[in-house]
């Protein structure tokens, strides 16, 4: 089955310690997108620019990723510029260059409206339902936030999360939504207000999902060098729902393997700029990790 993922295609500007990346391929449903294609067909909605280069456009296509639903208007692309501090939980914006995105609604083709798996990566939780209003029945629905809805759109996102199956968030936007500082306290706010499934985001630290069959605490995959963070929580959910669209049976099933070969795609993202290292990955390379880190987890 395929994904239909929507969200920002942009160009990332990345600054680091030790290095700096101009114009990168970037966006939540850019790095989502790849990430899912390791395991499923993945259909894009987005908005570029008429200065998007081609060289991304033959990248989406190498991952066979279907962009009937990339907008191509007249303008420019939106840009982020952002830089890190020595320890990579730390960064800054720089700049923030809207483009076509200040405008962008997203349409949907006939064809991807029957979408049985739909990611809504990280965009304003208007535009959410917008793609929710225009899917027919999906199986399994999940949503991605940041603080900046939290803080400007709080009355759509909690509309929104009554509509999902999964909902995503870090353990800070957590906080922000709950009030609560014992994470496990926020999870239980957090179904009271809809979605059956939750997974809270720990950065470096992995991840903690809650649902009908409890919790389950996924550890991050252990890396020895982190080059760029960007886009790894996009990676993580892209991976995640690449994954639950193909494994055989339901998605309580498959959920937590699910989660572990998002936690991989997102550990390879971490290691290099933007999707630089991402797009370079193989699908024996993801299954190598993902038997690393069961063993890791089991005893």
């Amino acid at each position: 089955m395929s994904v239909l993922i929507v969200g920002s295609t942009a160009l990332d500007s990345i600054k680091t310690p030790k290095a700096e990346n101009l114009r990168l391929l970037g966006g939540s449903a850019s790095h989502a997108a790849v990430a899912a294609s390791f395991f499923a067909p993945v259909k894009l909605v987005g908005v570029v620019g008429v200065d998007f280069p081609r060289k991304y456009v033959a990248l989406y296509k190498k991952h066979r990723i279907d962009l009937m639903g990339l907008q191509i208007k007249e303008g420019k692309t939106f840009h982020w510029s952002g830089e890190y501090e020595a320890n990579m939980n730390n960064r800054r914006t720089l700049l923030t260059e809207l483009g076509v995105f200040e405008t962008f609604t997203p349409h949907l083709p006939a064809a991807h409206k029957a979408s049985e798996y739909v990611l809504l990566a990280n965009i304003a939780p208007a535009l959410q339902h917008h793609v929710l209003d225009q899917v027919n029945r999906p199986k399994f629905v999940v949503a991605d936030t940041m603080d900046l809805w939290l803080n400007i759109a709080l009355a759509d996102l909690v509309r929104l999360i009554k509509r999902v199956d999964l909902f995503v968030l870090n353990d800070s936007e957590a906080h922000q939504l709950t009030k609560e500082d014992n994470v496990f306290a926020a999870l239980r706010k957090i179904h009271k207000l809809g979605p059956k499934h939750v997974i809270i985001k720990k950065c470096s630290h992995g991840a903690i999902l809650s649902g009908p069959e409890g919790f389950f605490i996924a550890p991050a995959y252990p890396l020895h060098k982190v080059v760029d963070p960007t886009g790894a929580g996009d990676s993580f959910v892209g991976g995640m729902i690449g994954y639950l669209a193909t494994a055989k049976g339901g998605v309580e099933k498959n959920l937590r393997r699910a989660i572990i070969h998002g936690t991989v795609v997102a550990s390879f993202c971490c290691e290099g700029f933007g999707l630089t290292r991402t797009t370079k990955v193989t699908r024996k390379e993801i299954n190598a990790r993902v038997k690393e880190l069961e063993q890791l987890a089991r005893f």
